[in-house]
């Protein structure tokens, strides 16, 4: 779905970011320019248990109850789904102040699990933030320097115990599960290529690739991630909030080194894109780092969004399509 607003009032980033609003802002406004979006999915109830050979196409809002909180979950099924293979589970989760519904128009990863035939859930976190909610990434303060509020839900667990949940009510293969996020999202999948290495096969990161520190995983866990060279939000070089202090670059490193990869990545320049791609990892892993040369803080080729998005996140780039190359990339990797 391909989203157009007529041209809104236009802002400046730098003044956004001068007083940390750019997400709350941005989403705001793209929530506005989305309303209505959920009232266009059904509601499913979350109580019968359905699994292979009654999983029906189409996408669904589940109300689910995990861990004595209620969560929310957008979960979509690829169109002409027989209902008798199991497929892919793909986590999308939101960046901060955001939604699932947002993440699922943001990203159309819809769209690509039609295409490709695989499941996309869109969880969404509990730690309001304007018109939207954030991730507790363990140890992490929130953007701007808050802290996350006390009792809040430890969203590893959610996740983890969401996959399990998912797999009783869908037809999905276990050793075929994978998580990806924009922003505060990519940080939590990035957490989750640590904490739960067992369950997700592997991530990708768009916009927020962290190397979490401890990272207990004991495999060596495929990490593909984007980011714009020009992202004011999170910039590529480091040196922004307080959870983002070291570069992409230093983070895709630490992941090759975890993962007993060759110490030089190879890297390709073309149109709009530099590759480094990190070879010869520990049991078939492989990290590989795409930046998006004069993108901000946005998903690669994904849907145009309204010009004010586009003003305050920076602009968007074509020259890769995240969605696809992400795919190939799970597609690659099994646990």
């Amino acid at each position: 779905m391909r989203v157009r607003t007529s041209d809104g009032a236009r802002f400046s980033r730098r003044a956004l970011l001068r007083h940390g609003t750019v997400p709350l802002l941005a989403l705001s406004l793209l929530s506005f320019a989305l309303s209505g979006l959920g009232q266009a999915i059904p509601a499913a109830s979350a109580a019968a248990s359905t699994g292979c050979g009654t999983s029906s196409p189409g996408t669904a809002i589940l109300s689910l109850k995990i861990n004595g909180l209620n969560r929310t979950v957008i979960v979509h099924v690829p169109t002409g789904y027989a209902n008798t293979k199991k497929l892919s589970l793909v986590l999308n989760l939101h960046g901060s102040a955001s939604t699932a519904a947002k993440q699922d128009i943001f990203s159309d990863m819809d769209q690509t699990a039609n295409e490709d035939d695989f499941i996309v859930a869109n969880p969404q976190g509990l730690i309001p933030d304007g018109t939207g909610f954030d991730w507790n990434v363990p140890g992490v303060a929130l953007y701007g320097g808050r802290p996350v509020p006390k009792g809040a839900a430890n969203d590893v667990i959610f996740l983890t115990s969401l996959v399990g949940v998912l797999e009783h009510q869908y037809c999905i293969n276990p050793l075929a599960v994978y998580a990806t996020g924009f922003s505060g999202g990519a940080r939590m999948a990035s957490q989750l290529a640590c904490d739960d290495a067992t369950i997700f096969a592997a991530v990708a990161s768009v916009s927020g690739l962290r190397h979490p520190k401890p990272c207990p995983a004991k495999r060596a866990v495929p990490v593909i991630a984007f980011h714009g060279s020009d992202d004011l939000v999170d910039p590529f070089a480091g040196n922004g909030q307080a959870y983002w202090t070291y570069s992409v670059k230093t983070a895709a490193q630490d992941w090759a080194t975890q993962d007993s990869c060759a110490k030089t990545p190879k890297v390709t320049k073309s149109t709009g894109v530099v590759e480094s791609v990190y070879s010869s990892c520990a049991k078939g892993a492989a990290v590989e780092l795409y930046e998006v040369m004069g993108e901000g803080h946005e998903w690669p080729g994904g849907p145009t969004m309204p010009s004010a998005i586009a003003d305050a996140l920076g602009p968007q780039s074509s020259a890769v399509s995240a969605n696809s190359l992400m795919w190939s990339f799970f597609v690659a990797h099994q646990l």
